[in-house]
């Protein structure tokens, strides 16, 4: 749905209400330039987020802008234990859980465009009993989708490129990638990145480079087979299903990333970096992107039937309470859920 105005309307959740959501969202929101192009319904506590911003108040640069949660529109969704600031337990996960319960009913009934979703801890989320991997698990299986990524995406403020980097795994252990890599699997995630590329940011003819599983890649077997065994043989053969694509790799981990460190920094010139990496696994993605777009870094599930963006950071319990959160990323985080809305419904 669109409003007769046009403008999207978001629902962004609190998150875990012991971190930093609460912050980032009363500094995100203060920004003119984050809401005069969507309406935003947040989702979690009205007096968590007032004694934030009053607290806020008193230990940040007074410079620095801060919304008024009485002048926000609030869903109020009521803790059924309680909420220790700064440290996540199952009374916070519990309530991380209920926000995005709610947001995620709400959407799909046609409330609301896309979800902007603040940062949880796994953790809490267990303590409470809901043993998901994370956010983008429960939002695919509420949405009744199977093929679904994780997508980090963030714009250089030194150069204006904008870096897309997919997961092919996302949160599992580092011993079971090798096993939960097949072909078939990097087929949907490749599936996917391409018509995000295609439908949503009209780039037909896409650079994709995509990263091996060991170091080296392999080395010719000598440091892993799984390249030879079958990750050359599922690349050629996408290429050749592909031949309007570009598809660069297997590209040895260390070395895939010089390319987008140089256009992120604009240190020395760089000939065609890609349209978007392909990770394999976690840390061999993210490690790289925090490096290079810590504070601004945006992560949007594809392959839902709505938008859904977040934040690239966590609770960061350590510094709650303290003022200096930096709502960079979810200023991103509702920026580009604005962009996506506008893109699926033209």
């Amino acid at each position: 749905m669109i409003n007769q105005d046009k403008r999207p309307r978001l629902v962004l959740t609190l998150g875990d209400p012991a971190g930093i959501g609460s912050e980032v969202i009363v500094k995100a929101l203060a920004d003119p330039e984050v809401t005069r192009n969507c309406d935003v319904v947040v989702v979690g506590s009205r007096i968590l987020l007032t004694q934030v911003y009053e607290n806020s108040s008193k230990n940040i640069d007074n410079s620095l802008p801060l919304v008024n949660p009485a002048d926000l529109s609030i869903v109020d969704v009521p803790s059924a234990g309680e909420i220790i600031t700064g440290v996540g337990n199952a009374a916070s996960g519990a309530a991380s859980f209920a926000y995005m319960e709610y947001a995620i009913s709400q959407t799909l009934a046609g409330e609301f465009d896309g979800i902007v979703t603040g940062p949880i801890a796994k953790s809490a989320w267990k303590a409470a009993g809901y043993n998901y991997p994370g956010q983008t698990e429960l939002l695919a299986e509420r949405a009744g989708v199977e093929r679904f990524g994780m997508l980090f995406v963030g714009r250089s403020p030194f150069t204006g490129w904008t870096l897309r980097a997919l997961l092919a795994t996302t949160h599992i252990p580092l011993c079971q990638v090798s096993a939960t890599l097949t072909p078939q699997l990097l087929t949907k995630k490749l599936d996917l990145l391409v018509e995000y590329l295609e439908n949503d940011l009209g780039i037909k003819n896409g650079r994709i480079a995509i990263a091996g599983l060991n170091p080296h890649s392999g080395e010719m077997g000598q440091l892993g087979t799984e390249e030879i065994d079958w990750l050359i043989p599922w690349l050629e053969s996408e290429r050749q299903k592909r031949p309007h694509l570009q598809l660069e790799g297997p590209i040895p981990p260390d070395t895939m990333w010089v390319k987008p460190g140089i256009a992120w920094y604009g240190n020395s010139p760089v000939k065609n970096p890609a349209d978007a990496y392909l990770a394999l696994y976690h840390d061999q993605g993210l490690i790289p992107v925090k490096l290079m777009a810590f504070d601004r870094a945006v992560n949007t599930t594809i392959g839902l039937p709505f938008v859904r963006t977040s934040p690239d950071h966590g609770t960061a319990f350590d510094i709650v309470g303290k003022g200096i959160a930096d709502a960079t990323s979810m200023k991103a985080a509702i920026n580009l859920a604005v962009d996506l809305v506008r893109q699926k419904l033209g």
